[in-house]
């Protein structure tokens, strides 16, 4: 894109890296579902690909893509949100290292933590990322990463990343963000400075439960060069349907974010005037002890909504008296999502410091016309 012109959102989703094809117009990028290229005599290659571990032309439109949208110098996808945590992880730690960790981190970021990191010898400790002191008075001289998710998943936590920035620096440590529950749209961490950026590209960015994929995007070139030394050595890409199908869902991922705000603002008010719910858990609740600062860095306050029942039998039936609100796992589909977290995305974490309430309910709040999601809640209520 031309550096000169400072383009909307919206459109650098749309055309960053997607340039028509040179050969035949095309306006989408070709799905290059090809494993090896012609070389032009030995080390001659043509734009730089060789091997399609190394690089493909459909993920390079979607890797540039990804760092336009999150205003960094790299972008890189993997095959899952876990295998761009694990590279980050083992990109930035070694042995005898720190890392801080939100205490109501996603389940399988601490299962990666406590079953893989741990064992090859980097500790964590979880802390609560709201309290920034709590933060600092954790920092240890072999704290290499903080670690932050804002907001959380599946307490909606809210940690101000600019301060957590300046917490990390002062201790030589990278701080890295994921991004997925808020996605670019709503925030851009690396403008508030963030090292790196973590996505779950399932989630809001392919946006349409038809595509498992994760990325990170570094601040700065030197850090998105050792990131891909190890997305390559470690080998765990997006393929190229896989790029095509996110990147496709990254188009329209304005115009979604903007119903998925809109649609959790209007469950939100219904959660919070039932009489079977005990509490309601969302950043653009004024009485939400994060709300300041989700105010100060994010331009809308999501799609996730969680809330507690005033039991766990309760939630439990709940989730499963819903019918447009499907009970399953994972979130940010243009479809709405309901789940009981204790038992389905974080049983991994039941019995540790980050286990979640019992009585909590997810959503994942999607597009359909709000007052059928809400008839449907006050249905499954009542």
């Amino acid at each position: 894109m031309d550096n000169d012109v400072q383009l909307g959102f919206e459109t650098l989703a749309i055309h960053a890296g997607q340039e028509p094809d040179p050969v035949t117009g095309a306006v989408v990028p070709p799905i290059y579902q090809v494993s090896t290229y012609k070389q032009d005599g030995i080390g001659g290659l043509r734009g730089g690909y060789e091997y399609s571990r190394s690089a493909n032309p459909t993920r390079t439109a979607l890797e540039t893509c990804l760092a336009e949208i999150e205003a960094g110098a790299r972008g890189l996808a993997f095959a899952s949100g876990l295998a761009a945590e694990d590279a980050l992880i083992r990109t930035v730690c070694r042995p005898g290292d720190h890392v801080i960790i939100p205490n109501d981190a996603y389940g399988g970021t601490y299962r990666l933590f406590a079953k893989v990191a741990r064992p090859w010898g980097v500790a964590f400790d979880p802390v609560p990322l709201g309290d920034v002191e709590a933060v600092r008075a954790a920092v240890r001289p072999e704290t290499k990463l903080i670690w932050v998710e804002t907001p959380t998943n599946p307490l909606l936590g809210i940690a101000d990343i600019a301060a957590l920035a300046a917490v990390a620096h002062d201790a030589g440590a990278l701080l890295a963000v994921d991004n997925t529950f808020a996605s670019p749209y709503l925030q851009r961490p690396l403008t508030l400075g963030a090292d790196v950026v973590v996505h779950s590209t399932t989630k809001y960015l392919g946006g349409h439960s038809d595509v498992v994929g994760g990325a990170l995007v570094a601040a700065d070139p030197e850090t998105g060069e050792r990131l891909a030394f190890h997305q390559n050595a470690m080998g765990a890409v997006a393929g190229p349907f896989d790029s095509w199908l996110t990147l496709r869902g990254i188009k329209t991922l304005g115009v979604r974010m903007d119903r998925h705000c809109a649609n959790a603002e209007k469950v939100v008010e219904l959660l919070v005037r039932h009489p079977a719910v005990r509490a309601v858990l969302y950043p653009g609740l004024p009485d939400h002890p994060g709300h300041d600062a989700a105010a100060k860095q994010m331009s809308a306050f999501g799609g996730m909504v969680s809330f507690r029942m005033q039991s766990e039998e309760a939630a439990v039936r709940v989730c499963e008296r819903t019918e447009l609100f499907t009970l399953g796992e994972s979130l940010g589909g243009v479809e709405s999502l309901i789940e009981h977290p204790g038992r389905m995305t974080h049983a991994s974490a039941a019995g540790s410091p980050l286990e979640v309430p019992a009585d909590l309910v997810r959503l994942s709040v999607g597009i359909e016309h709000a007052d059928d999601l809400l008839r449907d809640l006050e249905n499954a209520l009542s």
